[in-house]
């Protein structure tokens, strides 16, 4: 009996050893987990991959189509947990959170330009931050010239889609409609109205006109389905939100705010 039971032992442990040989290619390094992700930079110039530059957020990870954010709380030992305890504990919960204030920009500049993505949110990170309220979302950056000027559009934790302008640290409402209107937003009962878990689709247009009108139209996909819907659109003409138009070619990018998000099948192409 005793042999017998040794034998079968030795069968199983030879299986698991085939099994793990044949699947080990299929399981990640760490060296291979530490190329996908991109660490925060002060400067475009300094990010470590051609197409992304992370200016705030700590760090992302980048694998194919798929681009997430930091998920849970990091480490206390981490760096940019004790550089965001230091520089901004309030918005990162002590450092704890810093894809609370994500930012991802593309290092390609271009003018007119169409762009695309989906997201899917994991999880609200309830911060007590003042700067958590009913403006926060998910938004694509359009013409990013730097955080301090361009064109935003995305949808709002309130239930509302926005297309905003940002000129020298000002924001310009250019017009906000209501998205979703099945529950009302409370900061503390009801603080996120998208959905979780559930893809959902943004695109943005952004155009100058033959009369320096600047066009901007944003788009949802809500079904992950495909088809896109116009649900907002806005002329700048330069004179109104702040003056003059943004003109020059810019960046485009992702901003998040207060939550854990994946993100898939990110474009930016000239129109």
């Amino acid at each position: 009996m005793k042999r017998k039971i040794i034998s079968i032992v030795s069968i199983i442990l030879v299986a698991v050893g085939v099994l793990l040989f044949a699947t080990s290619n299929f399981f990640s390094t760490p060296q291979q987990i530490d190329d996908k992700i991109l660490q925060e930079t002060d400067l475009p110039n300094s990010s470590k991959n051609d197409l992304w530059w992370l200016s705030s957020g700590g760090s992302v990870y980048l694998d194919g189509d798929l681009i997430q954010t930091l998920q849970g709380e990091i480490a206390t030992s981490s760096h940019w947990r004790l550089l965001y305890a230091k520089n901004n504990p309030t918005d990162t919960d002590t450092g704890y959170h810093p894809q609370n204030i994500f930012r991802l920009v593309t290092r390609e500049k271009l003018q007119d330009s169409q762009q695309e993505v989906y997201f899917r949110i994991i999880k609200d990170n309830l911060s007590s931050s003042t700067n958590r309220n009913a403006s926060n979302g998910v938004f694509l950056f359009n013409r990013y010239q730097d955080s301090q000027n361009l064109y935003y559009t995305g949808v709002r934790v309130d239930g509302a889609v926005v297309i905003k302008k940002k000129t020298n640290g000002t924001y310009y409402t250019m017009i906000e409609t209501p998205f979703s209107d099945e529950l009302a937003y409370d900061r503390l009962r009801n603080p996120n109205l998208l959905p979780k878990n559930v893809w959902m689709g943004l695109r943005s247009e952004i155009q100058t006109m033959a009369n320096g009108v600047v066009s901007i139209k944003l788009y949802t996909d809500q079904e992950n389905s495909g088809v896109w819907v116009l649900v907002a659109e806005v002329e700048d003409n330069g004179q109104v939100y702040g003056g003059e138009v943004i003109s020059k070619a810019g960046s485009g990018g992702i901003r998040t705010d207060f939550m854990d998000v994946e993100f898939k099948d990110y474009t930016i192409d000239s129109l």
